[in-house]
């Protein structure tokens, strides 16, 4: 087999690619000085960055003043779902357009986030000509707003998601992806990334408890959910440490996991959100598990993250055909019917960097 062929991971053609784009300013005082209440600073600059996206080309737009945490996925119908402490957006990025602000009263931000959500059809491919529009747009903001001692942390987070089960369905095409780092994609591309910049990499599947599954491994009227959990755990960290996969997770407390990397983000939990810190420069195993035998979830989440040697010799694909075969390894252990059951596997890429005076001039 040729090295190009083992780089490539084959990916059902049916796969769902989406992309958004955050750019978070931080409030200060001096920021809410020029206005008479926090309402009329957050209103009056929405209306300036929504006039602003027409003009570059950016039209699905939502400034969020309630420091509620943006979650984006696919879906055929736009819905907007907030939480206590996120923002759920589903959306189809060929079809779906808005302009939104979503904001609290009487409410002092810690940042006002702009979220940008990629627009039109092959997200993946065309993803570096949206950086390079949201920068142009970043450039032009800056100096309309009345305090220009501001800072701008940009983050562009994308994924690609397909069923793992889609052969047993009949979905057999395939196509083959290299899964290049962000960086390397958009430097092909001459768009501009500062070299200082974090970048994060892992896949993400959430498995249901059916009745099924339970009936499986759990005795008849138990309160007792322990053996449920230990026999994933256990068949879930058997199949990574086969493939070498050191950095996962199990998290099956109902919260929405939320990955960061160790070595620079804090990663203390919330009342929705579990934070699961990885640090990619460290090769022995991180394992990270979440879950109580007292309750019984809906659906366990699983996350295996990339190391910083999985970016090496022409990019993730080996990493997330390992993954794949890992994932292949552990469900076999289960009763699952692949032909009617999925199992949506998430890859996760994300970068982000303080954005400096040069890209926003």
């Amino acid at each position: 087999m040729s090295l190009s062929h083992q780089q490539k991971v084959y990916i059902p053609k049916d796969v769902r690619a989406n992309q958004y784009i955050t750019a978070e300013i931080k409030v200060t005082d001096a920021l809410l000085a020029h206005y008479p209440d926090y309402k009329t600073c957050y209103q009056t600059l929405s209306r300036t960055i929504f006039s602003l996206g027409d003009q570059e080309g950016l039209y699905n737009l939502h400034v969020i003043t309630n420091d509620k945490l943006p979650v984006v996925r696919f879906h055929s119908e736009a819905y907007c779902f907030p939480t206590a402490e996120q923002i759920i957006f589903f959306y189809n990025p060929v079809y779906h357009e808005a302009q939104t602000l979503h904001t609290k009263d009487d409410y002092r931000a810690r940042k006002i986030r702009i979220v940008f959500l990629a627009t039109g059809d092959e997200i993946r491919s065309h993803s570096a000509n949206f950086h390079i529009k949201v920068q142009s747009f970043l450039a032009k903001l800056m100096p309309q707003l009345p305090e220009q001692e501001l800072t701008i942390k940009v983050r562009d987070h994308q994924h690609i998601s397909y069923d793992l089960f889609a052969k047993a369905k009949g979905n057999k095409e395939t196509y083959g992806y290299k899964l290049r780092s962000i960086n390397h994609r958009y430097k092909a591309r001459e768009c501009p990334i500062p070299e200082a910049h974090g970048s994060l990499c892992y896949v993400t599947v959430k498995l249901p408890l059916s009745r099924k599954l339970k009936q499986a491994i759990l005795p008849e009227h138990t309160s007792d959910f322990t053996p449920l959990y230990q026999k994933l755990e256990d068949a879930f960290v058997q199949a990574a440490a086969a493939k070498k996969l050191n950095r996962i997770a199990m998290v099956a407390n109902g919260l929405t996991p939320l990955v960061r990397n160790s070595k620079f983000d804090q990663v203390d939990g919330t009342d929705e959100v579990q934070m699961l810190g990885f640090d990619p420069n460290i090769e022995e195993q991180q394992f990270i598990r979440h879950w109580d035998g007292d309750k019984l979830v809906e659906m366990v989440s699983f996350t295996i993250a990339a190391g910083t040697k999985d970016i090496k010799d022409g990019g993730f694909g080996r990493y997330l055909n390992r993954v794949e075969e890992a994932l292949k390894s552990f469900t076999a252990e289960l009763p699952i019917d692949k032909s009617r059951d999925d199992l949506i596997v998430r890859f996760h890429q994300h970068i982000s960097y303080q954005a400096p005076q040069q890209l926003l001039s």
